[in-house]
């Protein structure tokens, strides 16, 4: 199965379930959507998408109300376990434009949705997806977010929901989040790839159902990303962004807004040469998908050692970049590492904006300034950038980013010569 944008839309095939199905990436077999608990291709164990008999073109999302359901016609179902998420601001930052030099900058802030992160999104889709099946417990590795979007989600739905972490390297905010929503939770000794290993072994065994973005229609949720992005640009811009700049970590943001715009491309919504160019971002610490980009290769490499302050990537091995690598290329993207000297940096400079972000979603901005400085990105681009979690998913990186307290007397003269004496 062919991942280009100019991919032609594929037949119906007979198992299809209302003009929804599942097909491999790799060899094209095709699978009914909701008869079976699958993840990967049964014939040659590759990465699943969801496909659509119907592809919508803009003129289907007016009208709804606003959030992810209100692009039902590009998910498998008209609505799903909902907590309202989605429509999530699209930031001016006028300085920090100025400051990077580029025509136009919006920041696409997902820390915004009802648990403060894009992993929201997905949850709406997948826990529906898990109803529709019967299935029993859900489950999830996670360095933090996912184990909060899917205990809320579970919790919403009714769900017995099961999450690993990576002990000791998960941010207390968002362990909190899990446990305050009723997940039982289990903190492995290693590190996230090792917990993922663990979830899909239990998946396999049918143990639980999994909620990691290996699962094809929890990426269908994230599309919705793509197209808010898409018609904000178009709203104020009366043009769509010429590059989309993104944290990655399990690439399931890649691949889904790829995913998204392969779509509106075979739907004749969008010109394959208006396409943002997807751009992603990685810590050095944690860099394998940077790595294969520069080195041409079509595959991979397994980081086992990965280390970074940006908990939210501190990924080694990308379970989407299968679908990931051709949406950077095909889109004419790149990928670019930053220190996390830089990240922090970054997320000063959002913070400056008023828009407070953990540290992976300034990934993103450090990438940009980044490509900026080396002259890969262009002063006439107009530029998207995703942060992906709320400041307070890790308010001890906040707080180590920020200025600290200043003790003072209880007394408004002593306060006064204070601030004096600062000046």
């Amino acid at each position: 199965m062919s991942l280009s944008l100019s991919a032609d839309q594929p037949d119906v095939p007979a198992d299809a379930d209302d003009g929804v199905w599942l097909e491999c990436i790799e060899c094209g077999e095709t699978f009914a959507p909701f008869d079976d608990v699958r993840y990967t291709c049964d014939e040659c164990d590759g990465l699943l998408e969801a496909r659509y008999e119907e592809l919508p073109t803009f003129e289907d999302f007016e009208g709804e109300a606003p959030g992810v359901w209100r692009y039902s016609a590009a998910l498998p179902f008209d609505e799903g376990v909902s907590i309202q998420e989605g429509n999530t601001p699209l930031y001016e930052v006028p300085r920090l434009e100025d400051d990077l030099g580029v025509e136009a900058l919006r920041i696409k802030h997902e820390g915004m949705n009802p648990t403060g992160s894009f992993k929201d999104r997905g949850m709406t889709v997948g826990v529906k997806v898990a109803k529709e099946l019967g299935v029993g417990r859900l489950a999830c590795a996670s360095t933090g977010n996912t184990s909060a979007a899917l205990a809320a989600y579970g919790s919403r739905g009714g769900m017995e929901t099961l999450v690993l972490l990576p002990a000791g390297k998960v941010a207390a905010g968002k362990i909190a989040q899990a446990s305050l929503h009723g997940a039982r939770i289990l903190e492995v000794d290693g590190n996230f790839d090792a917990c993922l290993d663990i979830v899909q072994e239990l998946a396999a065994d049918g143990e639980a159902y999994l909620l990691n973005s290996l699962n094809p229609f929890r990426l269908e949720g994230q599309k919705t990303i793509g197209l808010e992005i898409l018609e904000g640009f178009l709203a104020d811009y009366d043009a769509v962004p010429d590059r989309i700049v993104l944290p990655v970590g399990n690439a399931g943001n890649t691949s889904a807004l790829y995913k998204a715009f392969r779509e509106l491309v075979q739907a004749g919504a969008l010109a394959e040469d208006d396409v943002p160019k997807l751009t992603g971002v990685q810590a050095e610490g944690a860099a394998p998908m940077v790595e294969a980009i520069e080195n041409g290769a079509d595959e991979v490499r397994r980081w086992e050692d990965v280390e970074t302050r940006a908990t939210a990537i501190r990924i080694g091995n990308p379970v989407n970049a299968p679908k990931a690598l051709p949406g950077i290329r095909e889109t004419g993207g790149t990928a670019v590492s930053v220190t996390d000297e830089e990240i922090t940096d970054a997320q000063r400079d959002l913070a400056g904006e008023g828009i407070g972000v953990e540290p992976a979603s300034a990934a993103s901005v450090a990438g940009l300034r980044k490509l900026r400085r080396e002259g890969v990105v262009g002063d006439d681009e107009r530029v998207a950038c995703l942060t992906t979690g709320h400041l307070l998913k890790d308010p001890d990186a906040a707080a180590a980013a920020g200025a600290d307290p200043e003790p003072v007397p209880a007394d408004t003269d002593a306060v006064l010569a204070h601030l004096q004496d600062a000046e």
